[in-house]
């Protein structure tokens, strides 16, 4: 099952993508996609609609962030080898753990905006974690138990903030537009096997990343096993995997950074695809 949210931003209202790829209006069966939407209980109940059942949205309306709500959004760094190697940077023993603002999250096609004076704006294709449980604790043989779903993720970055500018790397990752989620969330029953996904980035028309979530460091069972036991997870809450090779920062005879004009797509086996054009800074 694909959850949605579309609309004007602030008015989203929930759907669901059905067979033959139209968005269903899924506001008579519930008022919005937020975490308790993503109990299993809830998620059976929506799951025994019959899509043909329920209203077809008509015309192309925008793609919101999938899940309202969301309280924690953390990122894992570092999580494939060949990305740490072009950073330049030892591969980590533990996940590498940080957290990205809420206030950050965008639909994923709405445009980036880089922060004013940006000098080093980048991407990062990677795979999203949507909590359906809370989880505190937990082992990496029930991790996946917690699991409600996937959706594709862009952790921009401006790296000049994030690696130059103090010790940690928060506000070179959470600064407004930095995370677009969607277009939505892939059930987990749906994705099957999430080290068997295959990812990939255009800047511009040209191929920037290529990966699969099969070469992570630590798997998502791994991840999720690891953070329950520094952070409480709660449903709803969003955690984003770590990118593969590709990354503007790591090009080679010298970086590419973002600038405005610039067009991110991307896309995930089972996931769907992105599209953010880059806009100058305003208020």
């Amino acid at each position: 099952m694909k959850l949605l949210r579309y609309g004007p931003v602030g008015q989203e209202k929930p759907g669901l993508l059905d067979h033959d790829g139209a968005i269903r209006d899924l506001s008579q069966h519930i008022a919005d996609i937020g975490p308790d939407a993503l109990a299993p209980a809830e998620l059976a109940r929506l799951a025994a609609l019959d899509p043909a059942s329920l209203p077809k949205v008509s015309g192309s309306p925008r793609v919101g962030l999938p899940v309202a709500g969301i309280r924690k959004f953390i990122a894992i760094g570092l999580n494939y080898a060949d990305h740490a190697a072009e950073a330049g940077l030892p591969l980590p023993t533990e996940p590498v753990v940080f957290t990205k603002a809420i206030s950050c999250l965008s639909g994923p096609n709405d445009p980036v905006m880089l922060p004013k004076d940006s000098k080093k704006g980048d991407w990062e294709v990677e795979l999203g974690i949507f909590m359906g449980r809370t989880a505190r604790y937990v082992s990496e043989a029930g991790a996946l138990d917690h699991v409600a779903g996937y959706a594709l993720v862009n952790d921009v970055s401006e790296r000049e903030l994030q690696m130059e500018r103090g010790g940690t790397w928060d506000k070179g990752k959470g600064f407004d537009t930095a995370g677009p989620v969607g277009p939505w969330l892939v059930t987990a029953d749906e994705v099957g096997d999430p080290q068997t996904l295959s990812m990939w980035l255009d800047v511009n028309g040209n191929r920037m990343q290529a990966g699969t979530t099969a070469t992570m460091i630590f798997n998502v069972r791994q991840i999720v096993s690891y953070v329950s036991r520094h952070i409480t997870l709660w449903p709803g809450d969003l955690i984003c995997t770590g990118t593969p090779p590709g990354v503007g920062m790591g090009k080679k005879p010298q970086p590419v950074f973002l600038k405005t004009g610039d067009v991110m797509t991307l896309g995930m086996d089972k996931l769907g695809t992105q599209r953010q054009e880059v806009v100058a800074w305003s208020v």
